[in-house]
């Protein structure tokens, strides 16, 4: 029997049980890659023997009657832009060798204490600079809805995504500046949260806008999106940002229900420009709320989504121009040109323009959390379209960053979870976006909604 699509807690109850080994579930998730990844091109690079090894060790703590934590032989992939000690870290560029790191991202210490196995590293964007899952240097991963034609998989947490989607690993995690989680999640078909800036720790990670990354899991339902972020979530001496995490559990109060909730739907004014299917969709997802019992209110917004996303991306260039800039004027080194347009852009944002950005974002801030008063969540669509094909890009566009970037600027948390498929069998997702810090609120409406649909039990076809 395959376990390349069981959920966290499906895996963990075959491997307590005995029905499974954590070496056999590793076997298995390997001999996928094998098969699958020349295709999908979702890993950068898979440590099979450091995962069998760890598998190992697993099977036998556990025959000793030792568990380590709730993902106890688990398999998840990571983002290149972790650093884990001894292993190569790209960033998703191949413009100077790899770095090797000389330590281990927070959130991946996290995950190895909870018993995770770490299979190995998947393709971002490069330096996560992007919204469709491209890379011109290293290769765009494969949307896994669709095996005839090479589909966006979205960013730029593409490969993790894509990962997941394909039954590669039980989980991932990665970035989301300006949608990078929920992108991704909402063309590949998965759950995928935006956390709060200082919930997840972002020690060891290669940072783009550093007002505006933060860390997130990519998983095949909601709890175990909860799960994950059970491990993910606290305080980390090594990151002080993350000194004002609360600890709590959130995966428990998943199952309270959502009667009597009122959700902030999309304004008439937004509506513009996006896909009739995702519409369609959405407004079917609405009415699936509604029959809950949550309230629906239609206000506008107090800055469009339009605005909202230019500042973002202006603030991410000029944070990234900072990060990255010295690198980025090499002209003897190859870049993705997209990447390195969009870096670029930062060179002549001056610190006046800068101080000014992080003013329109504060005022934006307390706008939106001033008109949120007395509303529970906001429920958008994850994407104003579905995944395109590759051949169809325009860099220079950016529909995919239209109901992602708000969310990052405005420090937010969101969920995207699926809501249904086009006519074309391609995933479509809605948001559950909530107050900073609320993600129990936002992933038991996820779960709530989730539960009563039946678009996160659909596999892709030609990979079950």
């Amino acid at each position: 029997m395959s376990h390349a699509f069981s959920s966290i807690a499906q895996t963990v109850q075959a491997l307590a049980s005995g029905a499974l080994t954590s070496v056999s579930l590793v076997r298995e998730r390997l001999d996928r890659i094998a098969r699958l990844d020349p295709l999908l091109h979702a890993f950068v690079d898979v440590y099979a023997d450091e995962a069998l090894a760890a598998a190992e060790g697993l099977d036998r703590l556990r025959q000793a009657g030792t568990v380590l934590g709730p993902l106890h032989g688990v398999t998840v992939a990571i983002k290149d832009l972790f650093d884990i000690e001894g292993r190569p870290v790209t960033g998703g560029s191949a413009a100077l060798p790899p770095r090797i790191s000389t330590l281990t991202a927070g959130a991946v210490q996290r995950l190895r204490s909870a018993g995770a196995i770490v299979l190995g590293k998947t393709h971002t964007v490069e330096f996560a600079f992007g919204g469709w899952g491209t890379n011109a240097t290293m290769g765009t991963p494969w949307n896994p809805w669709d095996l005839q034609t090479h589909r966006v998989p979205g960013g730029s947490s593409s490969g993790s995504a894509v990962a997941v989607a394909a039954g590669l690993a039980c989980a991932a995690i990665g970035t989301d500046t300006g949608g990078s989680v929920r992108i991704p999640a909402g063309l590949c078909g998965l759950v995928g949260l935006k956390t709060t800036h200082g919930l997840v720790s972002r020690h060891g990670l290669l940072e783009l806008c550093p007002t505006h990354d933060t860390v997130g899991p990519l998983t095949r339902s909601v709890s175990d999106c909860a799960t994950l972020l059970d491990v993910l979530a606290g305080p980390d001496p090594c990151d002080r940002f993350t000194q004002v995490a609360p600890v709590r559990s959130v995966a428990h109060g998943l199952s309270r229900g959502v009667a009597g909730m009122r959700a902030w739907v999309l304004p008439a004014a937004e509506r513009e420009a996006v896909d009739a299917e995702v519409l369609a969709a959405y407004d079917a997802a609405l009415a699936v709320l509604r029959n809950l019992g949550m309230v629906l209110v239609d206000q506008a917004l107090p800055q469009s989504c339009s605005a909202s996303m230019r500042i973002a991306g202006t603030l991410m260039s000029a944070e990234g121009y900072a990060n990255l800039g010295p690198l980025f004027e090499r002209d003897d080194l190859a870049f993705d040109p997209h990447v390195r347009r969009r870096i670029l852009l930062g060179r002549d944002i001056g610190a006046a323009q800068y101080i000014g950005l992080l003013r329109q974002r504060a005022t934006a801030q307390a706008a939106m959390l001033q008109a949120m008063e007395g509303i529970d969540v906001c429920v958008f669509p994850t994407n104003a379209i579905t995944a395109i094909p590759l051949s169809e890009v325009d860099e220079l566009a950016t529909p995919l960053s239209r109901f992602g970037r708000f969310v990052n600027l405005l420090d937010l948390c969101a969920v995207a979870v699926p809501a249904g498929f086009s006519s074309a069998g391609l995933p479509i997702s809605v948001q559950v976006i909530g107050r900073p810090f609320a993600e129990p609120t936002v992933l038991r409406t996820a779960f709530a909604f989730e539960q009563a649909t039946p678009w996160g039990k659909r596999l892709p076809m030609g990979l079950a």
